[in-house]
């Protein structure tokens, strides 16, 4: 299934809501093995917060392994690869490493406790 990720977000591709957006449409998808399709066309602004949201949350129940065959991405610049690939690495160690895991989530948390 194709997703036109304009039509979905805009021309920005920035915050946590646009990213959640994207991952309620494909993430059901996804997790039966079926492909989609991630196009990029008219997407001029990308920011990891979208990346982490759209993506980077999906490492949490689908292996990498089938996310790499499952998702193909399509008219994207290099910037928004960019920001992609940082996404990924940094969400394959977050969900893959249980002690990282449970740091980063204390930090959170009290960070949180902040505001």
């Amino acid at each position: 299934m194709a997703y036109k990720i304009f039509d979905l977000v805009g021309k920005y591709a920035i915050s946590a809501e646009s990213g959640q957006k994207v991952y309620d449409q494909i993430h059901p998808v996804l997790f039966s093995g079926n492909p989609v399709e991630l196009d990029f066309t008219e997407v001029q602004v990308f920011a990891s917060p979208f990346f982490n949201f759209a993506i980077g949350h999906l490492l949490k129940d689908i292996p990498a392994e089938n996310l790499n065959q499952l998702v193909e991405f399509t008219t994207i610049s290099s910037e928004g690869w960019n920001v992609l690939e940082r996404v990924i690495a940094n969400a394959k160690h977050y969900y893959s490493d249980e002690q990282f895991r449970n740091a980063v989530d204390a930090v959170i948390t009290e960070q949180a406790a902040t505001f």
